[in-house]
């Protein structure tokens, strides 16, 4: 069984479900658009965001999104996809993003973080916009030296506007007293709820249309069992349609039905 077996039989030009989408070929369901406009709030207002989600909820593809919509001359982005660099990585990072050298010693690396943040904006005229994912992640050093990062001329103004993106749990620990001080900074919170049955739906005939299939490929108790089994969880839901879509193929069907689909939720739990 090939590839290019696969997207001759269904006459597909492309594998549908990949994740190397471009931002402006994603699906934008109700909580994906929503979590899109609330993260561009966020930037607006240079303000703290804490975006949070079940694994493969749509996180870090909403985030694409929405950086993806951000005007590149009037804004300088840093993503930070693995928090495991310490509290002076978030520093370097910082300082490098913004075309400097990182000093050395860090007495010296977190004043120069901090001049490097506020002349971005007053010389270059730019937003810096912070995301750090995974940030159920972060150690709790690292959220401190977050914070203090924010406060610029007297906690008058925030230098950057700052998302932490990551797990439910991230919320959890933001409540905890010992970074009360963080939590009551929080200009916004959001949790990106799974996907509904009708939103499933019109996710796989989504990405079945970008690869080339407009019309009704998998069947409705098929559709509804694809739900089921991903809880509505997008990347779930990729991994069990494209095994559902071999299935159906290793019988020579030529839909896919609720009979292909149960032996692709077998496949994959039994895993």
């Amino acid at each position: 069984m090939s590839i290019a077996g696969l997207r001759s039989h269904w006459g597909f030009t492309r594998m549908p479900f990949s994740k190397t989408l471009a931002p402006s070929m994603l699906h934008r369901h109700p909580g994906h658009a929503e979590a899109v406009a609330r993260i561009s709030w966020c930037v607006d207002e240079a303000v703290i965001g804490v975006v949070t989600g079940e694994v493969g909820a749509g996180k870090t593809v909403a985030v694409r999104a929405a950086l993806a919509d951000l005007d590149s001359s009037r804004h300088s982005v840093i993503y930070l996809g693995n928090p495991a660099v310490g509290a002076r990585g978030l520093y370097t990072t910082i300082v490098s993003h913004l075309g400097q050298v990182p000093r050395f010693h860090r007495c010296s690396l977190v004043p120069q973080a901090q001049d490097a943040l506020a002349a971005e904006a007053a010389e270059r005229g730019r937003r810096v916009v912070v995301v750090v994912d995974e940030a159920h992640l972060l150690a709790p050093d690292q959220l401190e030296e977050l914070r203090l990062l924010t406060n610029a001329e007297m906690d008058s103004v925030s230098p950057f506007a700052l998302v932490l993106v990551g797990q439910p749990m991230l919320r959890q620990r933001l409540r905890l007293g010992a970074f009360a001080a963080l939590d009551q900074r929080v200009a916004l919170r959001y949790a990106l709820p799974p996907l509904s049955q009708p939103d499933t739906a019109e996710y796989i005939s989504h990405h079945l249309a970008l690869a080339g299939r407009s019309d009704t490929l998998f069947s409705d108790d098929a559709v509804a069992r694809l739900h089921k089994a991903s809880r509505g969880l997008p990347r779930a839901i990729n991994n069990l349609a494209v095994q559902a879509l071999i299935a159906a193929y290793a019988a020579n069907a030529s839909i896919v039905d609720d009979k292909a689909t149960r032996a692709a939720v077998t496949e994959v739990t039994s895993e």
